[in-house]
């Protein structure tokens, strides 16, 4: 697909502290929706598969600030294993672009034992996509990352709003459907990420919620955290 056809959105993310959390969570709870597929406690779980090549080219990029970026994920939540989606996450002049495919479990296991001939039949773009970064660029699975979110909804202007905390890692871990594989915490166990997406503006309430002028915006990555444990 041509980037000229995609949709990119506006992405802001923000560090902020405990205080901060709990006072930001009482303003959108007055104000925005939950997102559908949360639980009793507002949340879910999340865990992913990040793909890098042998050059680890994903992590370099983003280390780098590189304007035109791009990563594949596995992603399912809840250790649910019924809905997994294979996610494509792309950069471009500070906006992002997210394409998606639903992928099943069989297919996920084959993919992650090498196995990858049969996406070239699948006539799925984005699995195509990957089956061509696979076999001709070495991207692999790399680093499992779960962590817990809490993401809220507001209609105009299309924004989401999500708060994203308790990441940990695998050591050197990729076997996506193990709910035993030992996880750990990473260095930014107290960090809590706020992330504001939106399409063509921010609503002025939304601003004013989560006080976006007082907060220092910053280029945060769950990846790119969780590799410096494998």
């Amino acid at each position: 697909m041509q980037q000229d056809k995609l949709k990119f959105r506006h992405e802001l993310k923000f560090t902020i502290n405990r205080v901060d959390y709990y006072t930001l969570i009482s303003r959108l709870r007055a104000v925005t929706k939950p997102d559908a597929n949360v639980d009793v406690n507002g949340s879910y779980k999340i865990r992913s598969l990040y793909f890098d090549n042998i050059h680890d080219k994903a992590l370099r990029e983003k280390i780098d600030g590189v304007n035109n970026r791009e990563k594949f994920r596995i992603r399912y939540y809840n250790d649910d294993f019924s809905y997994i989606k294979l996610e494509k996450k792309s950069k471009l002049n500070g906006l992002c672009n997210k394409q998606a495919t639903s992928i099943t479990k069989i297919q996920c296991e084959y993919l992650l034992d090498g196995e990858i001939e049969w996406m070239k039949y699948t006539q799925n773009p984005l699995m195509l996509e990957l089956y061509t970064k696979m076999h001709y660029q070495q991207l692999k699975p790399k680093t499992l990352v779960d962590y817990k979110r809490e993401p809220f909804i507001y209609k105009p202007g299309n924004v989401r709003i999500t708060i994203d905390q308790d990441i940990r890692t695998g050591l050197y871990a990729n076997d996506l459907f193990n709910l035993e594989t030992p996880m750990i915490h990473t260095d930014t166990q107290d960090t809590i990420i706020l992330e504001v997406k939106y399409d063509d503006f921010i609503p002025e309430i939304i601003t004013d919620i989560v006080q976006l002028e007082s907060r220092r915006s910053g280029a945060f990555s769950k990846y790119a955290v969780c590799r410096m444990y494998g």
